[in-house]
């Protein structure tokens, strides 16, 4: 078993996933399957064997099915809280609006649509560094970029994330709170204006992750995840 993260973990799980639609128009794109689970499960799961179990999750888009399907984390180990959203408040304004449940330290958050190989139990040490370093304001994990976004987001140099636009944001980022202290609890707020304020002052940290990351984002991609995860496991 790992040993328990003192951190907290946030998916961001209250899209409308509106590029996915029609499956979406009754199902929030989370809880739809590959490789016959579903996509935020294989997330929970991943941080779970990182040791990440004190959960977050914030709602807004049929997000009395995520809650109902997942309850309180229990069935998958994990300590599962809710941060519900009348509508969706975009990433900043989300994180912003589940302050009070996510606490003072510094945490990790991803995106409930992405699949990734990625070890979660590597940022660890990074938000101990984070949480004794008040300048590190945000880490994030990097990517090549896929088809559909060729151009990029970011820049990394010597472990400095740069605001141009060379690889892809993953999705998967550490935090410190302090980094969306301007923002109100229930205000819909953007996170690249505040990553590309901090990147400005060089307070943002990253890695460049080379393994498999899909961003599930359309009907398509979800069908050709499917068929290789159903193949990977049963071979």
């Amino acid at each position: 078993m790992p040993i328990t993260s003192p951190y907290k973990a946030m998916i961001l799980a209250a899209g409308l996933g509106e590029r996915m639609r029609p499956l979406t128009d009754h199902t929030p794109k989370p809880l739809l399957q590959a490789g016959g689970k579903a996509l935020i499960v294989w997330q929970i799961e991943r941080l779970g064997a990182a040791g990440f179990v004190d959960l977050i999750i914030n709602l807004a888009h049929l997000g009395r099915q995520i809650e109902d399907f997942l309850g309180d984390g229990s069935a998958y180990g994990a300590r599962i809280q809710y941060s519900r959203e009348p509508q969706p408040l975009e990433t900043a304004g989300g994180i912003a609006t589940a302050r009070g449940l996510l606490g003072d330290a510094p945490f990790l958050v991803c995106n409930g649509d992405v699949y990734a190989d990625f070890d979660f139990s590597r940022l660890q040490a990074v938000l101990t560094k984070m949480q004794a370093a008040p300048n590190r304001l945000a880490y994030l994990v990097l990517v090549d970029n896929p088809p559909h976004h060729p151009q990029g987001d970011f820049a990394l140099m010597n472990g400095k994330v740069l605001d141009q636009p060379r690889l892809t944001f993953s999705g998967i980022g550490c935090y410190r709170p302090e980094l969306f202290s301007g923002i109100a609890r229930g205000e819909k707020a953007k996170l690249a204006p505040l990553l590309k304020g901090a990147m400005a002052t060089g307070r943002v940290s990253g890695e460049h992750f080379s393994g498999r990351w899909e961003d599930v984002g359309t009907p398509a991609r979800l069908a050709a995840l499917d068929i290789e995860l159903g193949q990977k496991h049963a071979s």
